[in-house]
C-alpha cells in the first residue's frame, strides 16, 4: 500500500547512438519520473543518469507510458537523494502486530495470552479506587517480526544481548523492491546496483500481504546463498525481509542464514508495509529485548522518514 502522493515509473524501449560509434537496444526499460506529466525528453535524460552512460548522442524512445508505482531508487531519478514525493509519516511501523494466536510460520504455535494479575484480584492489594492489571504471554520466541543474533545458527554465537544499539538503532536504510521481478530468488545481481555499505538492506518482496495465510509460506521469496555473501563483501549492517524465510525453505542448509549469522550480522525477518518506504533516506530501527541466552525474539521495526 503506498501513502501520500502517487508516484510514478516510466516503461519505455529505448534506442541510444553514442558519439564515439555504436549503440544500445533495450526493451522495457522503467525508470522512476517525479510525475506522471513527463515529456519524452525528460523520461531520456533520466534514462541516461539512470545508466551512468558517457558519450551518448540521441535516444529514441518509444512505447513509453507511465505507471503508478513505488520508485526504486534510479540513478539520477526523483527519490535517488532520498526525498519521499508527497506527505508522509515521520515513521513507518514495519512489524506484525502480535496478537493471541495468531500464525507467523503454519509449522509453529500462536501466542498464548492471559492473566498473571486480574483487575478485580488487585483491589484486594490496593487502596479503595486503585486496580491494575499484570499480562502474561506465552509464546515461541519466532513470532511476529522478529531478529536472529548469531547464537541462531551457531551454538558459539552471541545472543540478544550482543548487539550494542548502534547495530539496530538508526541505520541507513535500503529497499531493494523485487516484487515484480519474477523471480523468487534475489541473487547478487539484483543487488549489485546498491551501495550497501554500512546500511540496513530491506528486501521488500510483498510476500507480506500473505502474512498469516498458509500461502505465506508457498512461493515464498529468499535471498540466495551469491546473494548473502555479495552483501557480507560489500559491508551490509543487517538485512530484512517481508518473507517467510530470508532462505529458501525448501533448502535444509540454509545458506543465507549460515553466511549472515556466521558474519555476525542481523536478520529481520518477517517484515510488512516495505512499500511505505523511499528506496534510500530512511533510518531503519529493529530492537529486541536484552535476554540473556536467547537467540531469537520479536522486535518493533520501524523507519525514520526523511
Amino acid at each position: 500500500m503506498m501513502t501520500g502522493m502517487a508516484s510514478y515509473r516510466a516503461r519505455f524501449d529505448a534506442t541510444v547512438s553514442f558519439t564515439n560509434g555504436g549503440g544500445l537496444q533495450v526493451q522495457g526499460f522503467l525508470v522512476d519520473v517525479p510525475a506522471a506529466e513527463v515529456t519524452p525528453a525528460q523520461v531520456g535524460e533520466l534514462f541516461l543518469d539512470s545508466l551512468g552512460l558517457l558519450m551518448a548522442g540521441d535516444v529514441e524512445l518509444t512505447n513509453l507510458e507511465i505507471v503508478e508505482a513505488a520508485h526504486k531508487g534510479t540513478r539520477g531519478g526523483p527519490s535517488a537523494d532520498g526525498r519521499p514525493s508527497g506527505d508522509r509519516p515521520t515513521y513507518v511501523e514495519l512489524s506484525h502486530v502480535i496478537r493471541d494466536g495468531m500464525v507467523t510460520l503454519p509449522n509453529l504455535p500462536g501466542p498464548e495470552f492471559g492473566l498473571q494479575l486480574s483487575r478485580e484480584a488487585s483491589r484486594e492489594l490496593y487502596a479503595p479506587g486503585t486496580e491494575f492489571e499484570i499480562g502474561r504471554i506465552s509464546m515461541v520466541a519466532n513470532t511476529g517480526t522478529y531478529l536472529d543474533s548469531p547464537n541462531h545458527r551457531y551454538p558459539d554465537g552471541h545472543d540478544l544481548t550482543g548487539y550494542p544499539l548502534d547495530r539496530l538503532v538508526d541505520l541507513p536504510a535500503i529497499v531493494v523492491r523485487v516484487e515484480d521481478s519474477g523471480r523468487l530468488g534475489i541473487d547478487a545481481a539484483a543487488l549489485a546496483t546498491y551501495e550497501v555499505q554500512g546500511k540496513a538492506v530491506l528486501l521488500h518482496t510483498g510476500d507480506d500481504a500473505r502474512f498469516g495465510t498458509p500461502q505465506y509460506v508457498e512461493n515464498a521469496h529468499f535471498l540466495t546463498r551469491d546473494g548473502a555473501q555479495w552483501l557480507i563483501d560489500n559491508g551490509v549492517a543487517l538485512v530484512g525481509i517481508d518473507a517467510a524465510n530470508i532462505d529458501d525453505m525448501t533448502d535444509g542448509t540454509r545458506p543465507a542464514h549460515t553466511l549472515l549469522l556466521g558474519a555476525g550480522l542481523p536478520i529481520v525477518e518477517h517484515l510488512t508495509s516495505l512499500a511505505q518506504l523511499p528506496p534510500t533516506g530512511a533510518l531503519f530501527t529493529a530492537t529486541p529485548p536484552r535476554i540473556e541466552g536467547l537467540a531469537t525474539f520479536p522486535v518493533r521495526a520501524y523507519a525514520k522518514l526523511p
